[in-house]
C-alpha cells in the first residue's frame, strides 16, 4: 500500500513480563462509575453508564520499574489525577452479554485518566464537548497490561493513589458501579469492540490537583504500580 504521507506509528503499550507491546487501537472511559467519586464531583445514585474517549496515541506507556514523565498541559492550571482499571479487549464484538464479557477480556493495567478539570467544568457550563479536557496528549498514562489468567482477582483489588508519598485515593475495584462485565456489554452495545481496544473503568473518590514537580504513584493488587511524574 501506498500512502499520500508518512504513517504515524501505531501506539502500544508494553505486556508485563514479556517484550511483546499490546497495540492501542481506541481508549474508552466509563465516567462517574464508583459511587464516592459520583457524590464529590455532585452526582448521587447508580445512573446508567456513559462513556468518552481518549486518542489512541494519548497513551503514555510507563515499562515496568520505570518512572514516566508526564508533560503538564498546556491551557490548564487545574490538572487532576484520576487513578483507574484499564481492561484490554483481545477479542472483539458487539452487543456482548455480560455473562460472556470477560472472554472478550486480554489482560489488565493501571492507567490515569489525567483531566483538565477547569477546562472541563468550563465547557459543561456551556454545555459544549469536554474533549478538550480528557483527550490532550499523554493524558492517559498506563503501566504493562497483564494477561489475564495472570491479574488475580481483579474484581475486587485494592486500587490507590499517592501524590508525593501521601495518600491521595484508595478504594477497592470491587466499589465499581458498574462491574467490567456490565461495562462491556453496555459499551458494546454503542461500539462494535475491536482487538486493541483499552477501557478506563473509572475512578474513585479523592481526585484532586498536581503540580509540575509532583510524583504519582498507584496500583492495584496484582498489577503492579505505575509511577509518574509531572514535568
Amino acid at each position: 500500500m501506498r500512502y499520500a504521507i508518512p504513517p504515524t506509528p501505531l501506539a502500544t503499550v508494553p505486556v508485563a513480563g514479556s517484550d511483546e507491546q499490546f497495540p492501542v487501537r481506541r481508549i474508552y472511559c466509563v465516567g462517574r462509575n464508583y459511587a464516592e467519586h459520583a457524590r464529590e464531583m455532585g452526582f448521587t445514585g447508580r445512573e446508567a453508564p456513559f462513556f468518552f474517549m481518549k486518542p489512541a496515541d494519548a497513551v503514555l506507556p510507563v515499562p515496568p520499574g520505570q518512572e514516566g514523565r508526564l508533560p503538564y498541559p498546556p491551557r490548564t492550571a487545574d490538572l487532576h489525577h484520576e487513578i483507574e482499571l484499564v481492561v484490554a479487549i483481545g477479542r472483539g464484538g458487539a452487543n456482548i452479554a455480560a455473562q460472556d464479557a470477560l472472554q472478550h477480556v486480554w489482560g489488565y493495567a493501571v492507567g490515569l485518566d489525567m483531566t483538565r478539570r477547569d477546562l472541563q467544568a468550563d465547557m459543561k457550563k456551556q454545555g459544549r464537548p469536554w474533549c478538550i479536557a480528557k483527550g490532550f496528549d499523554a493524558s492517559a498514562p498506563i503501566g504493562p497490561i497483564t494477561p489475564a489468567a495472570q491479574a488475580g482477582n481483579v474484581q475486587d483489588a485494592a486500587i490507590w493513589l499517592q501524590v508525593n508519598g501521601q495518600p491521595r485515593q484508595t478504594s477497592r475495584t470491587s466499589q465499581l458501579i458498574w462491574s467490567i462485565a456490565e461495562t462491556i456489554e453496555h459499551l458494546s452495545a454503542g461500539w462494535t469492540l475491536q482487538p486493541g481496544d483499552l477501557i478506563f473503568t473509572g475512578t474513585p473518590e479523592g481526585v484532586g490537583a498536581v503540580a509540575r514537580g509532583d510524583v504519582l504513584e498507584g496500583g492495584i493488587d496484582g498489577l503492579g504500580t505505575l509511577r509518574v511524574a509531572v514535568a
